[in-house]
């Protein structure tokens, strides 16, 4: 009888991701694995997973899935927003357009990225108020965090994909590769011997987000501000490494065990009545193409 593989409760948060990495450590020397999703499944996370399962695919691995039965919601929503397209599963419409589709691409294929982040997110009526200016700074912002992974990672696709929670008035949007991550690639450029928690929190001082140093440019200064005075959240993770910065500050954290690539996960909340603009912008989006 096939061992099920147990992923339960998975939102956005330090002991999810966790959970994520125990999955993926303890899958390593399958050849088949059966993935029971039970309780809760945050949409958005279906990035993080999905980039794990290529890992296995790619390796032959045979993966199926079960559903909690108690939960229909669940396999509704994997299928609303296409993740489980890439697994056999017919989609389902998406009424209620709560989800932002899940996207698998090549780190080439940068336009496509664009597009997708424009037309899926940022045109999203639920996010504030933002002047031109600013929508167009925020882009860029989320953009380089692609292009990072496509400079940097040595990734064979980038994952993104992203989730509206009405109840919780949250916006969350993910983006993953498979690659190099923070601590291999300072640790080898640099000549160090941080912690993965230690190599994203060095990475994203705005003195080290550079294009000349190896982080390439997170873009992540204007969304940190941003996020500040939104209430939202920003979260990476790398590694063996945790960083999440919000309102409270930065908290950084080990995980037992390894993510095989990086998760940036960003959340917005929707239920804020506030007006953003900024005066000038460095660079024109149309200017990275």
């Amino acid at each position: 009888m096939l061992e099920s593989s147990l992923l339960r409760d998975i939102e956005n948060s330090f002991e999810s991701y966790q959970r994520l990495i125990t999955f993926y450590e303890e899958s390593k020397n399958k050849s088949k694995i059966n993935l029971v999703l039970e309780s809760w499944f945050a949409a958005n996370m279906a990035a993080a997973l999905g980039a794990v399962l290529d890992i296995f695919l790619n390796e032959l691995k045979d993966i199926s899935f079960k559903f909690d039965q108690s939960n229909a919601d669940i396999e509704a929503v994997l299928r609303k927003n296409d993740f489980l397209t890439y697994f056999g599963y017919e989609r389902r419409k998406d009424s209620n357009n709560t989800t932002i589709p899940y996207q698998k691409l090549a780190p080439s294929e940068t336009r496509a990225f664009h597009e997708y982040l424009v037309n899926k997110f940022v045109k999203r009526s639920e996010l504030p108020e933002m002047s031109e200016v600013l929508t167009r700074e925020v882009t860029k912002s989320i953009y380089e965090i692609f292009v990072n992974a496509q400079m940097h990672s040595e990734t064979r696709f980038i994952y993104s994909c992203g989730q509206y929670f009405p109840k919780k008035n949250d916006l969350e949007f993910t983006i993953v590769d498979t690659g190099k991550g923070f601590k291999k690639n300072i640790n080898e450029r640099f000549n160090r011997e941080l912690s993965g928690a230690q190599a994203i929190a060095w990475a994203v001082q705005d003195t080290h987000t550079t294009k000349r140093h190896v982080t390439g440019g997170l873009g992540l200064a204007l969304l940190k501000e941003f996020i500040f005075h939104n209430g939202g959240r920003l979260q990476i993770i790398s590694d063996d490494g945790f960083y999440q910065y919000d309102k409270n500050g930065d908290d950084s954290r080990n995980f037992a065990g390894a993510f095989p690539g990086t998760i940036v996960n960003l959340k917005f909340k929707t239920n804020d009545k506030s007006s953003y603009y900024c005066e000038n912008a460095e660079l024109d989006l149309d200017d990275i193409f």
